[in-house]
Parts: C-alpha cells; structure tokens; sequence
C-alpha cells in the first residue's frame, strides 16, 4: 500500500519533469526541399552555410553592362562543401545559393569604396539532383520575399553557359578561391575550362 501511494506521488513529478524538459530543435534536412508541384523551398538557413566568395558588378555577357553597382554571395552547403575538399567533386543534393545585393558608396564613415546594402535584392539556386533533372543540375531563381521558386527552363541560358565554361561540373568554381586548387590537386578541372584558361 505504501509503494503504491510513494509511486501516485512521484509519477506526477516525473511527468512534469519530463514535459519541462527543453525539446531538441528539428535539425533542416541536408539536400533540396520541394514543394508538391515541384517548385524548390528556399533554404531559410543558408546564410549559415559555407561562404564561397563575392563577386562585384560580375557580368558573363559584355553586351549586358549593369546599370547599377551590385554584389554577389555565394553559399554552398556544409554537406556538400565538405564531399569537395576531400574528392574535388559535388555530391549529389549539392546547392549552391548566389545572393545579391545592391552596393552602397555613402553611408556612415565610408568615403571610397563600395559595401554591401542590407536588402536582398535576389536569388539564385543552383541544385544537384540526380533523381530529379535529367542532365544532374537545376536553377531556380528567387524574388525578394520568395518561400518557392519553380525551376528555371532547360533552354534558358544560364545552362549552356555553366556547361561551358564551368570549371568543375558546370560550376564556376574558377571564381571560388579557396576552392580552385583543391580542384586542381585532385584533377578535376574540366579539359575545356583549362584550355579556356590557357587562353587568358
């Protein structure tokens, strides 16, 4: 009779213990998300990423000067990032975001240079997904305040251009410095990126 009581009054602390007790945080999936419709979800976390570089007023085509001063970020996921410091290769569910910003000239202390202003003006996703897109790699693009985009059309440009002169699985890891001489030891600069090189 005794053990029963001692136990109608322990187990409420028990249970009250175990319901305080702080919930560990759902960790976010490693690879791409998508919506039922097969749009991509925007990796809310990705500024958390491995950053790769910046780029300034970068532009791919001479004909298309841009009209205003703007910086580009981009992020890689640590998973991924990780895969290519050991084989010079991306994994599959590798995604690469490009962030851009618009620069600024005037603001505080500054008085030469540009820095970085602090609205994102867009967004790129650059996604390996072997199950998914026939030819490995998609591109999505987000507008500011976007949850999802849908994937850009295989007969858009930004394809061919990456298959081109993408140094590393049409990626352009030629403009990633910490990470172009890994590419170089293990081998795995592309042949038409290299005689590209040689040319410049």
């Amino acid at each position: 009779m005794r053990t029963a009581t001692r136990f109608l009054i322990i187990a409420p602390v028990i249970l009250l213990g175990w319901v305080a007790l702080p919930k560990t945080p759902k960790a976010p999936q490693a690879g791409p998300e998508y919506t039922s419709d097969g749009q991509l979800r925007l990796p809310a976390n990705y500024r958390e990423w491995v950053y790769l570089s910046s780029g300034f007023d970068m532009s791919y085509n001479p004909d298309r000067a841009p009209d205003h001063h703007m910086f580009d970020n981009v992020f890689v996921n640590p998973e991924a990032w990780r895969a290519f410091m050991t084989s010079g290769k991306w994994p599959d569910k590798t995604m690469l975001v490009l962030e851009f910003r618009g620069a600024e000239s005037r603001g505080s202390i500054n008085r030469q240079g540009n820095f970085q202003d602090a609205v994102v003006m867009g967004l790129e996703v650059h996604v390996k997904d072997q199950a998914r897109f026939g030819d490995k790699w998609g591109f999505f693009g987000f507008s500011s305040g976007d949850a999802a985009a849908k994937m850009i059309p295989m007969s858009a440009d930004c394809y061919s251009c990456h298959s081109d002169h993408g140094a590393v699985d049409t990626t352009f890891v030629q403009f990633y410095p910490t990470l172009v001489p890994i590419a170089k030891a293990k081998g795995t600069l592309e042949a038409a990126y290299q005689k590209e090189a040689a040319n410049h």
